[in-house]
Order: C-alpha cells, then sequence, then structure tokens
C-alpha cells in the first residue's frame, strides 16, 4: 500500500491526504459531541449530527491548505509541520465556534465539545503524518544501504544529522579510534571501537562505511581504506573542513575515495607571494604546453594574471586543445594576451626569436619525451629533445634576456637505469654548468639594452604524477574498465606519486625561489608500491581482486616483468645534502656537476653523434657525463639487496 502510494503523483498524494483529513476531521467532531454527551449516537434535538461532520470537513479544508499543509512533503515533516497544524486546527475551531453561536447561539451544541474537537483533529492531522512519514522512512530504508561512519568527531554527528532523512543511507553506528567515545553514543547511534570492527560489520549487516576523518593523513586514509575494502565494504568520502568552510563542498556531500585521497602525504597550501612572484604581470612562455604538466602550469599561470602567455608544442593537436582551453579560461575580459606557437625545442633560433618578440621574462621547460620504455628504444630522438632540446632553449632565453628559466625534471634523473632518466639528469648538469658560469650581461635584444641582467636557471626535479598521458594510473583504469586483467611490471616496484595540480603550483612556486643553478625537489611524501595501487584501483572501482586465494574475484593482477629501463624504486636526491626552503614541501639539494668549461667540448661530441645516429657513442657518452648512469640489472639488483624476503602484499 504504502509503495503504492509512493509511485502517485503529487496531485494524486496530495488527493489522498486532503481524503484522509476530510474523514480526520469528520470523526474528530463526531468523538467530540459523543465524548461530550456520553453516547454513539448523541441527540442534539434538531440539529444532525452528519451535518455538523459535513461542515467541519467544509470548513477544515479551507483552513489546511491557507496553512500550507499539502505543500510539505510528508517524508520531511517536522517541528515547523507541527506548528502549521496546530494553526489550521485553531483557525477551524475558531469558525465552527463562531458558526454555532450565530446558529441559535449554540443550542443543544455543547460548547466544551469545539474543545475536544480542537484536540482530536491536532492529534488526528499530526499522528496521520508522522505514521506516514514512518512508514516511508522504514521502506526507504529496507531498500537502503546499512552505513557506519568512521569518525565520531563533529564532522560525523553532523552528517548523522544532515543524512537522517537521505532514503540512500540507513545510519547504524560510529566507528572511532579514540577509546575516549567508545560506547558513548550519538544521537542514539552506539560508538564502537576500531579494533572490533569486523565484529561490528557482521553484527549490524553494514555494508557502506563513511570516512568523516577529514583532518587525518592520506596515510591514515590508506589504511583504513585498505583494512574496509578487504573484507567487502564500500567507502565514502567526507569532505575536509577546509572545503565545507570555504563553501566549496557541503557536509553531506559525501563522494566516493579518488585515488588522490590515498597517496602518501597530505597536500600543502601553496603560498600567494611566490606563485604570484615570475608571472603576475609579466610575459610568460610554456613549451612541452600540450602536455599534462605543461598543460596544468599553462592554466595556473593564467590564473595568477600575467601580461602575456605564450603556449609552445611541436604537437599541432595537442596545441590547439590547449590553447582553446586558455581561451575558454582567460575570457574575452581579461586582458591577458594568448599566443599559440608550433615548434621544436631543438630550433635554438625559433625560440629565441620567440623570446625576443614577446619579450619574455620567465620561462617554464616542460617539453620532454618522458615514456621510459619508448625512449629506451629511441635513444637519439630522447636525449635529442631532452637533453639537447633544454641546452638550446637555456641558451636562447641567455641571449634573448630571460629573467627566469625553470626545468621540470624528473626523479628518474637519480642515478638513472634508462636513457630517458640519463638525458634529464644531463639537462640538469647543463643548466647547473651555465648558471655557474653566468654573470650579470648587457642583454643582447635592441629593446632591452637598458637593462643589464643574467638569466637565473632553477631546476625542479619530481616524481610521477597521477593521471598523466602514458602513465600507470589511466592504463590501470583502462583495464579494469575492460575486465582486467591489470599488469604490474613487478611486486617490489614503488613510486612517488603527486597529483598533476600540486605539483605544477609547486614547480611555479619553487621557480620564484631560484636564485641560479639550484635543484629544488619536491616532497613526495612516502612511495606507493605499484601493486597496491592496483589492487586499490580495483575496489575503488567497485570489484574484487582474482588470485589463487580468491578465485572467485572480479579481476586479476598480472605480473610481466620488468620492461627496458625500469627500476623497481626511484630516488629524489643524488646525496644526502639537502636543504629546508621557504616553503614546507620544497627542498634545496646541493649536488655535484660538471664545469662548463669540460661539459662543452663532451656536449659538442654528443651533439655529433646524435647527428650520425651513432647509438653506440651516445650511450657512451652518456655514462661518461651522468655519474650512477647503470642499466636496469645493476640498479634494481642494489633496489633487491637489503632484504630477501619479499614484503608482504597487504
Amino acid at each position: 500500500m504504502v509503495s503504492f502510494l509512493e509511485r502517485l503523483p503529487r496531485r494524486g498524494k496530495k488527493a489522498v491526504a486532503l481524503g484522509v483529513d476530510v474523514t480526520i476531521l469528520a470523526s474528530a467532531m463526531w468523538a467530540s459531541i459523543a465524548l461530550r454527551l456520553g453516547g454513539w449516537w448523541p441527540d442534539l434535538g434538531d440539529r444532525s449530527i452528519v451535518v455538523l461532520c459535513l461542515v467541519a470537513g467544509a470548513i477544515g479544508i479551507p483552513c489546511c491548505f491557507g496553512f500550507g499543509l499539502y505543500r510539505e512533503i510528508t517524508r520531511y515533516v517536522g517541528l515547523q509541520f507541527a506548528v502549521r497544524v496546530g494553526y489550521a486546527v485553531t483557525a477551524m475551531a475558531l469558525l465552527l465556534g463562531c458558526i454555532a453561536l450565530m446558529d441559535n447561539r449554540a443550542q443543544g451544541l455543547p460548547r466544551s465539545s469545539i474543545l475536544i474537537f480542537w484536540m482530536a483533529a491536532m492529534l488526528g492531522i499530526g499522528t496521520s503524518r508522522a505514521l506516514a512519514r514512518y512508514l516511508i522512512g522504514r521502506m526507504s530504508r529496507r531498500a537502503s544501504s546499512r552505513t557506519l561512519i568512521y569518525g565520531a568527531g563533529d564532522v560525523g554527528a553532523g552528517l548523522v544529522a544532515m543524512l537522517s532523512q537521505d532514503q540512500r543511507s540507513n545510519i547504524v553506528g560510529f566507528i572511532d579510534d579514540d577509546d575516549a567515545r567508545v560506547g558513548s553514543e550519538i544521537r542514539s547511534l552506539r560508538v564502537h571501537s576500531a579494533s572490533d570492527i569486523r565484529d561490528v560489520v557482521r553484527t549490524l549487516r553494514v555494508d557502506t562505511v563513511l570516512l568523516a576523518l577529514p583532518e587525518s593523513s592520506r596515510r591514515r586514509r590508506r589504511e583504513i581504506f585498505q583494512e574496509l575494502t578487504a573484507i567487502g565494504l564500500r567507502v565514502m568520502l567526507v569532505p575536509t573542513l577546509k572545503e565545507i568552510a570555504e563553501g566549496t563542498a557541503r557536509i553531506d556531500s559525501v563522494r566516493q575515495l579518488q585515488i588522490a585521497d590515498l597517496l602518501g602525504r597530505p597536500a600543502v597550501e601553496p603560498i600567494g607571494e611566490l606563485l604570484c612572484r615570475n608571472i603576475s604581470g609579466a610575459n610568460v612562455l610554456v613549451t612541452g604546453a600540450g602536455g599534462s604538466i605543461g598543460s596544468e602550469i599553462a592554466r595556473q599561470a593564467l590564473r595568477l594574471g600575467p601580461r602575456r602567455l605564450v603556449v609552445l608544442d611541436n604537437s599541432e593537436f595537442n596545441l590547439y586543445a590547449i590553447e582553446n582551453e586558455l581561451r575558454g579560461i582567460a575570457g574575452s575580459s581579461s586582458g591577458v594576451h594568448i599566443t599559440a606557437v608550433l615548434g621544436s625545442v631543438l630550433d635554438r633560433v625559433r625560440l629565441e626569436r620567440v623570446m625576443t618578440d614577446h619579450l619574455i621574462g620567465t620561462v617554464f621547460h616542460a617539453a620532454a619525451y618522458k615514456h621510459v620504455p619508448i625512449v629506451e628504444a629511441n635513444e637519439i630522438e630522447g636525449v635529442s629533445v631532452n637533453a639537447i632540446g633544454t641546452l638550446r632553449a637555456a641558451q636562447a632565453a641567455t641571449r634573448a634576456g630571460v629573467e627566469s628559466f625553470v626545468l621540470i625534471s624528473t626523479d628518474k634523473a637519480v642515478r638513472p637505469s634508462s636513457v630517458m632518466g640519463a638525458s634529464k639528469r644531463l639537462a640538469e648538469i647543463c643548466l647547473q654548468a651555465l648558471a655557474d658560469t653566468q654573470r650579470p650581461q648587457r642583454a643582447t635584444v635592441p629593446n632591452r639594452r637598458d637593462f643589464e641582467r643574467s638569466t637565473r636557471f632553477t631546476i625542479v626535479r619530481f616524481g610521477n604524477v597521477l593521471g598523466s598521458s602514458g602513465s600507470v594510473v589511466p592504463l590501470f583504469t583502462e583495464q579494469i574498465r575492460s575486465g582486467g586483467p591489470v599488469t604490474v611490471t613487478d611486486p617490489q616496484m614503488e613510486r612517488y606519486f603527486m597529483t598533476i595540480p600540486e605539483a605544477s603550483s609547486l614547480v611555479i612556486q619553487a621557480g620564484a625561489m631560484g636564485r641560479g643553478g639550484e635543484v629544488f625537489v619536491l616532497d613526495m611524501g612516502e612511495p606507493i608500491r605499484i601493486i597496491d595501487l592496483a589492487r586499490n584501483m580495483i575496489r575503488l572501482a567497485g570489484y574484487s581482486e582474482k588470485s589463487a586465494t580468491q578465485p572467485l574475484g572480479d579481476i586479476a593482477i598480472q605480473v610481466t616483468g620488468l620492461r627496458p629501463g625500469e627500476k623497481l624504486a626511484e630516488e629524489l636526491l643524488i646525496g644526502d645534502r639537502c636543504g629546508p626552503t621557504e616553503h614546507v614541501a620544497i627542498l634545496q639539494a646541493h649536488e655535484p656537476f660538471i664545469p662548463w668549461e669540460e661539459l662543452e667540448p663532451q656536449l659538442d661530441c654528443l651533439e655529433a653523434a646524435l647527428d650520425q645516429h651513432d647509438v653506440a657513442t651516445v650511450r657512451a657518452l652518456l655514462r661518461r657525463l651522468v655519474s650512477g648512469y647503470e642499466n636496469e640489472e645493476k640498479a634494481n639488483a642494489l633496489v633487491r639487496e637489503p632484504s630477501d624476503q619479499p614484503r608482504p602484499t597487504e
């Protein structure tokens, strides 16, 4: 019956409520006279009790309409609705009393019956709505998920209040790590200990957990997520207190966890002055602007108010896409001049002309080939773009009088095992050497001859970013969507991860701190094992892992073996000399390099070998110039040495 009523259209539900109220009001009038006169069919002389009941309904319904009783949705009625019922029933009683007095001064009708009618009508209408709300809520809870809230603090308590009317969730209790809260109750819901989570889940038949731990670290979130999903629970996340305070989210804006929520470190707030220092009011060039990092740097730079933003890429499609996006963000009234340049970083003349014509003050050099196995099989192209392309861009910046040149580097440049990593480390060495020889000199650009400056070269090194093109996260996503298997090269492989927006923000801030030749390293938190990342992504997608111990699982993980050039673990520092900076998440490394006088002739030999496509000579020169460059077998042997026992998978 209740389900039938729920399926009725809004007008149908109003008609049912109106019919119920007419019946209640007529019954209330009958009961009030019967109780007062003491009989089921009281004698009212020349008056008819049936007529009085019909009059009560005829007067009552307009009062109910007038006080908005039929505008309220029954599922959500509360105290305010009860107040409206009181007003409506009081108005009915007063009107009935006035009509009765005008009709022969109410002869034969006890005046106290009006008061009894008032009480009976209040009770009847209020009870009907409360009963309907209870039945609807009970039906909804039967079909809804049985949910635990992990975190019995202010956010958890507020979440219960906000979700009390949500038919999708039936809150059955709390879980908390704080023993002082265990055993207490919040809104009649018991707080259970986190150590008893399995027993609580089984006893309360829980299928969903809401994480109301906005101040917890990502590491703690990851531990809780892995523990809960391992016992088959769906895990949802409540917005952080910062998001709620800033108005970007509400406390009831529960969402599914994303892989970024499970990183090894919390996001760090940017320093506004560092963000703006090299960008606001300046002319900015981003090379490799069609890539993952380059495009995000361009977006963030645009929002910081440069005078001109020039984006350069060698891919016509990528350049077209980022230019359109930037123009959409900027709008017609921003005043920022956006210029798209199709070109290669290997063309020094083209680069110098672009920097000169647009009076570039800041360069973010993100152009690079980054896919390790592809660069390993295409050494000439990789070294040309990553190392020689960086050198030519830096030399063009010097000749054009650019003030700041920021190189986006990678953790694969530290004791590299691949051509990609070695080429990026050589790019770092080139900038360190140029910075060492850089002296204040008169710019060669005619319209800048009144200025005397040198280019500040800065290197920013960090690990993997989530969701970048060609990275593991999009690959795993596609494999999970296709039903698996998810391919992992080695169970021991681990990487540092950071979100693209945060990495780009830190790159901009690190570039602002550079004085010339520094290597800044971003704090990436703790490394994450790739096999754990795969398991978490499978669980986040709502599937279970298929393995020898769980043959009925949904998606299997397949170990394929290391690919050419891959390392089991990456590092961020070459040595142990590292110091703090203005930003807590940015460290400054002090690392050796080759002086320009020694480096220049070697680079000439490298360019000659690249021109001749002499792969053997290119690799030999990389080993000579890049300290610690070993093949992957030697590098990974060092990683495996500390322990012969494999690390546990869970």
